[in-house]
C-alpha cells in the first residue's frame, strides 16, 4: 500500500518536472512571450482584487475607507503591470545585474586575501570572481537574460527532480524483493 503511494507520488512529481521543463523552455525561447502573459495574468489579478475591494467599501455603505483606499491602489498596481511590465522587469533586471557586478568585485577582493594566505583557492576565487562580472554586464545588457536564466535554471531542476524520482522508484522496488 505505502509502495503504491510512493510510486504515485513519484509519477506525479515527474509529471509535474515535465510540466516546468515546458515552462522552463518557454522562458528560454520566448522570455518576452512569457513576460507580457505574466504580467497580463498578474495585472488583471490586481485590478479585480482593486473592483472586489471597491465592491466591498460601497456594499459596507462607504464606512471602510481602508477597502476604498486598497481597492484604487490595487487597480492602479494592476494598471502598471499590465501596461509597464517591460520598465518594471528591466528595472529589477539592472538591480540584479548590478548586484551581481558588485559581488564579482567584492570576490576579488577576497582573491587577493585567498593569495596573501598562500591558499591554493586564490585562483579558483578569481575565475569565479570574473565569471560573476561577466555575467552581471550580461544581464545589464540582454533584456531576456534574467527570464532566460530562470527558464534554465527551473530545466535543470526539473531533470534533477525526474532523475531523483526515478532512482527513487527503483529504490522502492529493490526494498521490495
Amino acid at each position: 500500500m505505502l509502495e503504491n503511494f510512493l510510486k504515485k507520488s513519484s509519477w506525479t512529481d515527474i509529471i509535474t518536472s515535465l510540466i516546468f521543463i515546458l515552462f522552463g523552455v518557454m522562458l528560454v525561447i520566448s522570455p518576452e512571450m512569457v513576460q507580457a502573459m505574466i504580467s497580463i495574468l498578474l495585472g488583471a489579478i490586481f485590478i479585480a482584487m482593486g473592483i472586489f475591494r471597491l465592491i466591498n467599501y460601497f456594499a459596507s455603505g462607504k464606512t471602510d475607507s481602508y477597502s476604498l483606499a486598497t481597492g484604487v491602489v490595487a487597480i492602479l498596481i494592476g494598471i502598471i503591470i499590465f501596461f509597464c511590465s517591460g520598465i518594471i522587469l528591466s528595472f529589477f533586471r539592472i538591480i540584479i545585474a548590478l548586484w551581481i557586478i558588485y559581488s564579482g568585485i567584492i570576490n576579488l577582493q577576497t582573491t587577493i586575501i585567498w593569495k596573501d594566505f598562500k591558499s591554493r583557492l586564490w585562483l579558483l576565487t578569481l575565475i569565479l570572481s570574473i565569471l560573476m562580472i561577466v555575467a552581471g554586464i550580461f544581464i545589464l545588457i540582454n533584456n531576456g537574460a534574467i527570464l532566460q536564466t530562470i527558464g534554465v535554471m527551473i530545466i535543470v531542476y526539473a531533470i534533477m527532480n525526474i532523475i531523483e524520482n526515478i532512482i527513487f522508484m527503483k529504490k522502492i522496488e529493490n526494498y521490495r524483493d
